[in-house]
């Protein structure tokens, strides 16, 4: 399976969210490939958020070598499962897919873990370093939930 995952500059959440997703994966045996992209181009070519760098090396994992890209309609040919942030990124990311069948791959991505609930990760940029860790908790069980319904499914 092949899972991407988006939000609005790919330097902050989706990277961290890219980066727990497959080391959380691997360490359970899973076959997963996992990517990451942004919706707005701005960031492009750039490393990940220092913060988020940090919060994730605390953490045991290295995002270090993520590289900010734009999401575009090969995305959703490339990928079975598109998971953004948030709402805005969302609509932003339906506002990109080819045509409707490619629209429904596209996923909150904490409803993995709150079903139904349409939650949001927050955007950690404007924040100090607690955004980070908050963002890694939502992270680290939405993660475990797509990972446990993986498993439920072999």
């Amino acid at each position: 399976m092949r899972v991407l995952m988006v939000c609005l500059g790919n330097i902050c959440r989706s990277p961290m969210a890219e980066g727990i997703l497959r080391d959380l994966a691997a360490t359970r045996g899973i076959d997963l490939a996992v990517d990451s992209a942004a919706t707005y181009a701005g960031h492009e070519g750039e490393a990940p958020d220092p913060r988020a760098q940090a919060e994730m090396k605390k953490r045991g994992h290295s995002i270090q070598r993520i590289r900010s890209r734009p999401l575009t309609p090969a995305d959703f040919d490339r990928f079975d499962r598109i998971f953004v942030m948030d709402k805005s990124n969302y609509l932003n990311a339906q506002a990109i897919a080819p045509n409707t069948v490619a629209a429904g791959k596209v996923h909150l991505f904490l409803n993995q873990a709150w079903p139904g609930k349409d939650l949001e990760v927050p955007d950690p940029y404007f924040g100090g370093q607690q955004g980070f860790e908050r963002v890694y908790t939502l992270l680290e069980r939405a993660s475990e939930a797509f990972l446990d319904s993986i498993d439920e499914q072999r």
